[in-house]
């Protein structure tokens, strides 16, 4: 019996101790690189490293920032995810980064300035192109464009 209790606790533990994405937390929580305050719920990010730690940011840009001058490694994070621009109203939409679809321009306002807005799906992006008359990017574009 004991054994069992044991083996139970642990497994309490373990899974309590998951690595997993978290809510970005609008008017509440503040931003990993620039300390603001997350306040448009149509722009953001999330890092969680494989140890579970989470980083929440307010723009793509900021994310960018805060890999580049991280000490962690490229390859410590388990969740690179950003919100979908166009679904920003769902409560937890947050997309893998490296599946997005991404579009830049003087018409995205994004809180730190990045002017990037990131589409979980193609045709979205692409609506919003013609609307805007962006640059359309992929992560790798944006990782550049925020060295």
């Amino acid at each position: 019996m004991k054994t069992f209790l044991s083996l139970v606790l642990v497994m309490a533990i373990c899974l309590n101790c998951s690595v997993k994405p978290e809510p970005l937390r609008y008017s509440k929580d503040n931003c990993s690189f620039c300390k603001m305050t997350l306040v448009d719920d149509k722009f953001g990010g999330e890092l969680v490293t494989k140890k579970g730690k989470v980083f929440k940011f307010d723009d793509i840009k900021c994310m960018i920032s805060f890999l580049n001058s991280s000490q962690e490694k490229p390859d410590s994070y388990s969740y690179e995810l950003v919100v979908d621009y166009a679904h920003a109203a769902d409560e937890f939409d947050l997309i893998p980064a490296s599946d997005a679809f991404y579009l830049q321009s003087e018409e995205v306002k994004s809180p730190m300035a990045g002017n990037v807005a990131a589409f979980k799906i193609k045709t979205e992006q692409q609506n919003y192109q013609q609307k805007w008359n962006g640059s359309v990017m992929s992560w790798n574009d944006v990782k550049e464009a925020f060295k």
